[in-house]
């Protein structure tokens, strides 16, 4: 893994690591009436799902190129199987995309 790979996956964590801080946060006066504790004690957690729906994809997009990747390599490397290594590889990234979209609309019903 390259510097920039190690940088990117080190801002990920912190992101990842201080998220829950940021939501967690309550205000310095607490409310005096049952029905403003409830509200204040309720964690929205609407901006985490925009976060979860791009680490899916870029989950799903990492994936799909190593699938890539790897099959166009041993295509090169034994050119008489490669009918059976693209047909692997299609239903590899077709069974990816079908878990990615599973993911997304889940993001997306919350």
């Amino acid at each position: 893994m390259n510097k920039f790979a190690k940088f990117v996956a080190l801002i990920f964590v912190i992101a990842l690591v201080c998220a829950p801080v940021a939501v967690f946060a309550q205000d310095a006066a607490p409310a005096a009436d049952a029905a403003a504790v409830a509200q204040t004690a309720a964690v929205d957690l609407t901006p985490l799902y925009g976060l979860a729906a791009g680490l899916v994809l870029i989950g799903a997009a990492y994936g799909i190129g190593r699938i890539g990747a790897t099959s166009v390599e041993s295509m090169a490397r034994q050119p008489e199987a490669a009918g059976k290594i693209q047909t692997a590889m299609i239903i590899s990234a077709a069974l990816i995309e079908g878990v990615t979209f599973f993911a997304l609309i889940v993001c997306m019903l919350k």
